[in-house]
């Protein structure tokens, strides 16, 4: 991507605002679909045994881990969100805008549910309803698909040396022409002392 210019600030912010909100109503209104439609704890087959909607509510985190503190998970999610907005303001890169964009959505839908829906504020379950049983035994939502291939993207970009900047880790180590230069300098110098 050496042709492309970086993205304007606005430009990058604006990008990482639209995807957030795409995901989050996304997220948001097939909950509002699962709980308007589906029986609640009962498998709704959609391809078999391979996909399925099974509509529950989750106060834990993946597999239900942790439900009795679900107001840590709220705060989690709620500084997992401000950091995402925090480092926007240093992307460029259009890839790290999209991966951003979709990540903070799918925080948002989840937090969203911990903090207005029941039991309480800042309590509230988390609305699942896929179910994949032959791959494992979760069931999950639209935000947690976000969130989970977000954070994977996050992780390759970073293994691949992309900064939020759009600039790469090998483009910012000395080339084989600049040593080439910093030696022949230097050769030039010693032999005319």
């Amino acid at each position: 991507m050496a042709g492309r210019r970086p993205l304007h600030r606005s430009a990058a912010g604006a990008t990482v605002a639209i995807l957030a909100a795409l995901v989050l109503a996304a997220d948001q209104y097939v909950k509002h679909l699962t709980i308007e439609n589906l029986p609640k704890h009962e498998a709704v087959p959609v391809l078999g045994e391979f996909l399925q909607l099974y509509y529950v509510r989750n106060s834990g985190a993946a597999f239900s881990i942790g439900s009795d503190m679900t107001w840590i998970f709220t705060i989690a999610m709620v500084v997992v969100a401000a950091v995402i907005v925090w480092k926007t303001v240093e992307v460029r890169s259009r890839l790290w805008a999209v991966v951003l964009g979709c990540l903070l959505g799918g925080v948002l839908g989840n937090l969203t549910d911990r903090l207005l829906r029941e039991p309480g504020f800042a309590v509230g379950h988390v609305v699942d309803m896929i179910s994949m049983p032959w791959m494992l035994p979760a069931i999950f939502n639209v935000a947690d698909i976000f969130i989970v291939s977000g954070m994977i993207s996050v992780a390759l970009l970073v293994v691949f040396g992309m900064r939020l900047d759009g600039t790469r880790e090998r483009d910012q180590a000395k080339s084989p022409e600049d040593d080439a230069a910093d030696g022949h300098e230097g050769a030039t110098a010693s032999a005319g002392a």
